[in-house]
C-alpha cells in the first residue's frame, strides 16, 4: 500500500522540464517521446510548444531580444502555474538568451515549483541539414535574418541538469535518458 501511495504523489507531482537548443535540434521531438511515455505512466502531461505558443499566447511578438525574453517569460509563468497544479510540463522552446532562462527558473524557485533545464546540444551544422522547418534555407538565400544560432545569439546552458546530444543518440534514448533524470530527481 505504502509502496501505491508514493506511486500516485509522484504521478501526480508536477514540474517543468524546460528543453532548449537550436531550431531544429529535436526539442519538440524529444518532448513528444518522453510525453507518450509518462502518460503511459499514468502522469498528468502537457506539451507547451514554442511554436504553437508564438501563435496563440504570444501572438504578435517579434524576434528582438525584448520580444524574445516577453515570449519566455509568458511560456515560463504558464509552465509553472500547470506544473503547480500537479502537471508535468514539456516546453521546448530555444529560449536563446541565458538570463530569460534564468528568470524562469527563479519563478518556479519562488513558487516551490520542481524545474529541470536540458540542453538539447546539437551543432549547427546537423541543425542545417535537418532544416525542420527550412529555416536554414531562408537564412542562406537572404529571405530571413536573425537565426538563433546562425546570425543571432544563442546563449548554451553552462550547467543544465541534463545535456543531451542528438547527433549521437535517437529519440528514444534522448527520452529515456530524460525519463531517467525525472527519476533520479523524485519526479517520476
Amino acid at each position: 500500500m505504502a509502496d501505491q501511495e508514493k506511486q500516485m504523489s509522484v504521478t501526480h507531482q508536477g514540474a517543468t522540464v524546460w528543453l532548449t537548443g537550436l531550431p531544429s535540434a529535436g526539442k519538440t521531438t524529444i518532448a513528444y517521446a518522453l510525453a507518450e511515455r509518462l502518460r503511459g505512466e499514468g502522469h498528468r502531461v502537457e506539451v507547451l510548444d514554442g511554436d504553437e505558443i508564438r501563435e496563440f499566447l504570444s501572438a504578435g511578438l517579434g524576434f528582438s531580444r525584448e520580444d524574445r525574453h516577453t515570449n519566455v517569460q509568458r511560456i515560463g509563468f504558464v509552465a509553472e502555474l500547470l506544473a503547480s497544479h500537479g502537471v508535468k510540463v514539456l516546453v521546448p522552446v530555444i529560449a536563446p538568451y541565458a538570463d530569460s532562462r534564468e528568470a524562469v527558473r527563479k519563478r518556479h524557485q519562488t513558487e516551490g515549483t520542481a524545474y529541470l533545464e536540458i540542453h538539447v546540444a546539437t551543432p549547427v551544422e546537423v541543425c542545417a541539414e535537418r532544416d525542420v522547418k527550412g529555416l536554414y534555407a531562408k537564412q542562406a538565400a537572404g529571405e530571413i535574418s536573425g537565426l538563433t544560432g546562425v546570425d543571432d545569439p544563442y546563449e548554451a546552458p553552462e550547467d543544465p541538469d541534463l545535456r543531451i546530444e542528438t547527433h549521437r543518440q535517437g529519440v528514444q534514448e534522448s527520452a529515456a535518458a530524460l525519463r531517467a533524470l525525472l527519476s533520479e530527481r523524485g519526479l517520476a
